[in-house]
């Protein structure tokens, strides 16, 4: 028996209802996201399409977990992906404290992100736009370079003398230095590993040698360079910045043709047409 046809008016009412359902479990995820939801407060939750969200999709939605590790505690807990929140049981909730304990107890590790390209392709952009997310964490570099103006001391990089550079690099206190443009820049490695441990998505925005050295250091690090829509797009944002002398401009530029060519050494490329949907690519190799 074929089911009842809908009136048009019926039609556009329930597809109303649907819309607004896909609304507000995407709001409940994100202030899950933010910390502003407590996961478990949510099998209390009576509204009708949170019980019918996927366990799993609020799972990634957990800061921490992310779609791998939802896989892993679907399968730990062998609770069905197709599992919906309504229909979670007692015994599954119980299984699913478990997981969350342990994952706190085992504090476990982040990813760390190696985000490279040439001066002038808005690999700061895209980084800042994550720091506020609790997710990750940016790595702040030390430098021996000059500070630019707006630029801030412990916000956009340590700002160092040579003297003070060189004994960190004796105390092996670097993940990576190198020179560029005729300043040196490192990644304090403390800073790293105390992030990670902590469960954070470690960003590293360095140059070429630095990301060639976290290769050799860090063998699960994912290097993703960053690759302007065409040359003549970052000619035109390297000459507009003003921030340098024409001779350092052209040093940059120079040296970006022998950084574009390396693009191939890293596990992904992002071309950064849009800013938005740049920092989407990074959050999706993280969270994956």
């Amino acid at each position: 028996m074929l089911p009842p046809r809908l009136s048009r008016r019926s039609r556009r009412k329930a597809g109303l209802k649907a819309v607004i359902a896909r609304q507000e479990r995407a709001r409940v995820k994100e202030q899950v996201a933010l910390g502003e939801i407590y996961f478990f407060d949510l099998f209390k939750d009576e509204r009708k399409a949170i019980a019918r969200m996927k366990l799993i999709d609020l799972l990634q939605s957990v800061p921490g977990i992310g779609q791998s590790r939802a896989d892993v505690i679907m399968e730990r807990t062998g609770i069905s992906p197709s599992r919906r929140i309504g229909g979670v049981g007692h015994r599954q909730l119980d299984l699913l404290r478990q997981e969350f304990l342990l994952m706190k107890n085992s504090r476990i590790s982040g990813k760390l992100l190696v985000v490279s390209g040439p001066s002038g392709v808005g690999k700061s952009t895209i980084t800042n736009k994550l720091r506020s997310d609790d997710r990750f964490w940016i790595s702040i570099s030390a430098t021996t370079r000059k500070m630019r103006t707006g630029e801030v001391d412990g916000i956009d990089y340590h700002f160092v003398s040579d003297e003070k550079f060189e004994e960190m690099i004796k105390k092996n206190e670097f993940l990576e230095w190198a020179s560029f443009a005729g300043a040196k820049y490192g990644t304090p490695q403390q800073a790293v590993e105390d992030a990670l441990l902590d469960g954070k998505n470690v960003i590293l925005e360095i140059e070429l040698n630095g990301a060639r050295q976290v290769r050799t250091n860090k063998k699960s690090a994912i290097l993703v360079f960053i690759e302007p829509p065409s040359w003549e797009e970052l000619t035109s944002r390297l000459v507009n910045r003003g921030t340098e002398s024409e001779h350092s401009t052209q040093a940059r530029l120079d040296r970006a043709k022998e950084e574009l060519q390396a693009a191939s050494e890293f596990d992904h490329v992002v071309i950064n047409h849009q800013v938005e949907q740049s920092v989407a690519e990074l959050v999706s190799l993280a969270l994956r």
